[in-house]
């Protein structure tokens, strides 16, 4: 193993360390908006709980697509290539279960990103409910492609 898949190495564990927590963070956040019912108004706390559970699901999202899979992409000694393509053939590879699912994931996070709107995001909150579902998936199939290899 080479230095350059030293670093690599242990950069893939802190991060899988930080995807831990946050995915730990976002498990806690869809558990408390899943007791909130659907209304037409909401509490502000419940918007915060709305606001708090959006954000931890873009943050854990970005960590796995763009430190995780971009490190794990790195220790396969895989050229650099745009994300979708990355996803595409890491789908093929057994890393991730589907390509199509992170790209909308990707998608739902750029959404909130440069969503300013409560409202727009209380109506969001649906699809990353779900989604948080699909997300941790992935990561599991990741984690036993980098576990077979002793990565972590």
């Amino acid at each position: 193993m080479t230095k350059k898949d030293k670093n690599n190495q242990a950069l893939l564990q802190q991060n899988w360390n930080l995807l831990m927590r946050s995915m730990d963070s976002l498990r806690l956040s869809v558990e408390k908006v899943s007791k909130i019912e659907r209304k037409n108004e909401y509490a502000f706390e419940e918007m915060e709980s709305f606001d708090s559970l959006t954000s931890k699901f873009g943050r854990t999202s970005d960590i796995f697509l763009q430190k995780i899979i971009r490190t794990i992409w790195a220790l396969l000694h895989e050229t650099q290539m745009p994300l979708i393509d990355v996803l595409n053939k890491s789908e093929k590879l057994g890393l991730i279960e589907s390509a199509d699912q992170l790209i909308e994931i990707r998608d739902i996070r750029n959404q909130i990103a440069h969503e300013y709107l409560p409202e727009a995001i209380q109506d969001l909150v649906p699809d990353v409910l779900e989604y948080s579902k699909q997300l941790e998936y992935n990561i599991r199939k990741c984690q036993q492609f980098i576990s077979q290899r002793n990565w972590i």
